[in-house]
């Protein structure tokens, strides 16, 4: 087999049993980064050294795996741009916290991804430095913002990669491109490093070929940090533990297949498929009716998330941005993109006296409402599952035909994703007329990433969905 084509877990234990080499493994990594990476364009820099640098990691919990991190994680040895000429060539003089831990534990950069400029959309077309393509159908978008990354993943141009999420930019790219994307719970992993977009929001986290390396990836750099006081205190647990323990007794809750935009869609019933697997599995499972309000069993509607979300993000957007003048470093305000500038500009008017109690404070107040429900269906509920994405990828182009395009594609995210609650999604359906892939999303109470793991490993071995578990 292409060692290239190997899991996390299996790439490591196939390493210290030196049934392969490191040579052999890097060799068919780059060999496929020479072979798709031009017609896919998921990398913007990569490490010559990297294979050298892995020569001496063997004995390592990582043990040298080549890893693809999203460009807006900081590197000292490689430029970091997120994807906007207003950083074109900026060398960062530090390392990101989680960088840093997932080299600490033999782990090794190959290359840095693009991205959405800024991490600005969901479909990687707003990069300053060209859009990505889908491996999985070059005509189709790999989803953003850690569309590089993902794609990355899913063409076997690495074994693993890092990414973030601000609302959907780690689970929606992965729905797309047929991975496995673990938004973590907001403080679990520190943002220190990360070049910031909605700093209330923003959340780095892992994309697997299984539900089992994103687990081993984030506990490898999940923790408190000194340097980013976000940062819950208490102990990081094995993720890995939760990997193979049956769902018998779970209370699972089927969401949003019964709004509008998804009645009778490939979607919604690739979800209440997943719900009768659940529910041979041992699993208790219930649908969980929707809501225009917040009221005790029901879900409340995403279509206030948008909402709540654009004005939120926004906002944090503006102030964030404000720094990059051309100053310090990087180049002046000319060099931002269209995106940019229309966040700024929105941002800054919800910000503004006048306008910030009726937009930036409503929102919050709004947002506090999805923590309440939420709240409240977890005290019914272990996990509730619903669609990551409304449909498969979307065609190249897409998303210069609506300047909400990300808020739509990701409307179904967004709740948890303002609410704080960690996710993971995985596929549960492939089309194999265009070979894309739908992604199921499961969601938990904050600080139960493992009751996600565990139900998502659940279904990633009761289904045929997962392309790598076949090879």
């Amino acid at each position: 087999m292409d060692l290239n084509t190997l899991t996390l877990k299996q790439a490591i234990e196939k390493l210290k049993k030196k049934e392969i080499s490191i040579d052999d493994l890097y060799r068919d990594v780059e060999k496929t980064i020479e072979e798709k990476d031009s017609a896919v364009h998921a990398f913007l820099s990569f490490d010559k050294e990297a294979k050298t640098k892995a020569q001496s990691l063997l004995d390592t919990p990582m043990a040298g795996i080549p890893i693809a991190v999203k460009d807006n994680f900081l590197t000292k040895e490689l430029p970091t741009t997120a994807s906007s000429k207003v950083l074109d060539g900026f060398m960062p003089p530090y390392e990101s916290t989680v960088t840093e831990r997932l080299q600490e534990k033999g782990g090794v950069i190959i290359g840095k991804t693009n991205m959405d400029a800024w991490a600005h959309g969901s479909s990687t077309e707003t990069s300053d430095y060209g859009a990505t393509k889908n491996p999985r159908n070059l005509d189709h978008l790999p989803g953003g913002s850690s569309g590089g990354s993902a794609a990355a993943v899913a063409a076997d141009m690495c074994i693993a990669a890092i990414g973030s999420e601000t609302a959907g930019s780690i689970r929606q790219p992965s729905s797309w491109c047929g991975t496995v994307g673990l938004k973590p719970t907001y403080g679990r992993v520190s943002r220190a490093g990360v070049v910031a977009m909605g700093s209330s929001l923003d959340c780095p986290g892992p994309i697997g070929k299984t539900v089992e390396d994103t687990a081993l990836l984030l506990t490898t750099f999940a923790g408190k940090d000194p340097y980013d006081a976000t940062t819950s205190t208490s102990v990081v647990p094995d993720f890995t533990s939760a990997i193979g323990k049956d769902i018998r007794g779970m209370n699972i809750g089927i969401c949003y297949i019964d709004h509008e935009k998804l009645r009778t869609s490939d979607a919604a019933n690739a979800v209440k498929q997943a719900g009768e697997i659940f529910a041979s599995l041992g699993g208790h499972v219930d649908i969980v009716p929707l809501s225009e309000q917040v009221e005790d069993n029901a879900i409340l509607t995403p279509d206030y998330a948008i909402s709540v979300y654009t004005v939120v993000q926004r906002g944090e957007v503006s102030s964030n941005l404000a720094r990059y003048d051309g100053i310090r470093y990087g180049a002046d305000r000319s060099h931002f993109g269209a995106e940019a500038k229309r966040r700024i500009m929105l941002g800054t008017c919800t910000l503004s006296r006048g306008y910030a109690d009726k937009y930036y404070i409503k929102a919050q107040q709004v947002r506090s409402l999805y923590i309440k429900n939420f709240q409240q269906l977890f005290g019914v509920y272990d996990v509730l599952i619903a669609p990551t994405s409304p449909g498969y990828a979307l065609t190249s182009g897409a998303s210069a035909k609506s300047p909400m395009f990300g808020e739509l594609e990701d409307m179904l995210l967004e709740p948890s994703s303002i609410a704080g609650l960690p996710g993971i999604s995985v596929p549960c359906m492939h089309d194999t007329k265009t070979n894309l892939y739908l992604g199921l999303n499961i969601i938990a109470d904050q600080w139960q990433e493992e009751k996600v793991i565990r139900v998502a490993d659940a279904f990633e071995k009761a289904t045929p969905w997962n392309a790598w578990r076949k090879k």
